[in-house]
């Protein structure tokens, strides 16, 4: 035939100028906002564009194609409230067995449908969790429960310090101390 066996897997398009790239990568980066350079490359040599990476990502970094990152985030700590703020009762305190410490917190867990909140009631000295509740929102339903849960198998003594940095967490009807901090102020706090 009189052809080199090179031409056989020469690609006949030839190469693409800048501007049909940064097209095609704004196109890309429109329609999905989180991509990369490794997926818009993908995205690219899917759509029959076969690009190097290294200038793909030359291109997005020169006409500012960067990611967009979503973080989710919910707020668990309400810092702007009415409700009366304890005093902190656990700066100087020594801990020397269980029961005479517990702290709490709230945190979520990103799900398919949302969030779920968990709140947990910690035993300062062992670390472990005596109280727990799961629930979809964050009400004092969810931090009563567990408070409650914690006092049944716990049943703690009198003088056991329930601490907390928000005042959902803070108890009303029980005969534990209430001592509740500002955010991050203390050493117990996100325990």
């Amino acid at each position: 035939m009189g052809l080199a066996r090179s031409s056989f897997y020469d690609d006949p398009t030839g190469p693409h100028d800048d501007t049909a790239i940064v097209k095609a990568i704004a196109a890309i980066c429109d329609e999905f906002e989180a991509y990369g350079w490794r997926r818009v490359r993908a995205e690219l040599r899917h759509r029959g564009m076969i690009v190097n990476h290294k200038k793909v990502r030359r291109l997005m970094r020169e006409h500012d194609l960067q990611p967009r990152r979503r973080r989710r985030y919910v707020a668990t700590t309400d810092s702007d409230h009415d409700q009366p703020v304890y005093p902190n009762r656990t700066k100087d305190l020594t801990i020397d067995g269980p029961n005479q410490l517990w702290v709490a917190d709230i945190t979520y867990v990103a799900t398919v449908e949302g969030f779920a909140y968990v709140a947990v009631i910690l035993d300062a000295w062992s670390r472990r969790a005596v109280g727990y509740a799961i629930s979809r929102s964050i009400d004092v339903r969810l931090t009563l429960a567990a408070l409650n849960t914690a006092i049944e198998r716990r049943k703690p003594p009198a003088g056991c310090i329930h601490h907390s940095d928000s005042p959902r967490l803070a108890i009303r009807r029980s005969s534990l101390s209430r001592s509740l901090a500002s955010p991050r102020s203390c050493r117990f706090d996100g325990a």
